[in-house]
């Protein structure tokens, strides 16, 4: 299986579309939104294979101390294959060195970040205004 991980700007809006729904994102019901914020994204991490997005991550800073990671997501016929860990340290590389790297994780998830470095930040807890239904 030959997989491309890549930094990019380039976002095809049906590719892009399909993954969410795969992965039953409530971000797919507001596809102008989605496709907006992350076009607007600081930074853009995709998964491919033979040309086709298996996988996807953003990053949103303010370009010096903090970043913050709201979207990492891979196709769940290649999930835990390594790929989410791969594009999350692509992120992590570029953004080495700044104040703050945040996240927000849940159920399986939480693990998955673990292992990649992060961890409970002291005694915060989650807070949200949220119109999703996958959490």
């Amino acid at each position: 299986m030959d997989i491309t991980i890549s930094l990019t700007d380039t976002i095809e809006s049906s590719e892009v579309i399909a993954l969410y729904k795969a992965n039953n994102w409530s971000a797919a019901s507001k596809p102008h939104e989605l496709l907006n914020a992350l076009r607007n994204s600081h930074s853009l991490v995709t998964a491919r294979a033979s040309e086709k997005l298996i996988g996807l991550g953003n990053a949103i800073s303010d370009n010096y101390l903090v970043v913050y990671y709201p979207h990492m997501l891979v196709h769940p016929e290649y999930q835990r294959k390594g790929i989410g860990k791969k594009m999350m340290n692509v992120l992590k590389e570029k953004y080495e060195g700044f104040h703050q790297q945040m996240l927000t994780a849940d159920s399986e998830a939480i693990e998955f970040y673990k292992a990649l470095g992060f961890e409970k930040a002291g005694i915060t807890e989650a807070m949200w205004v949220y119109e999703g239904n996958e959490h």
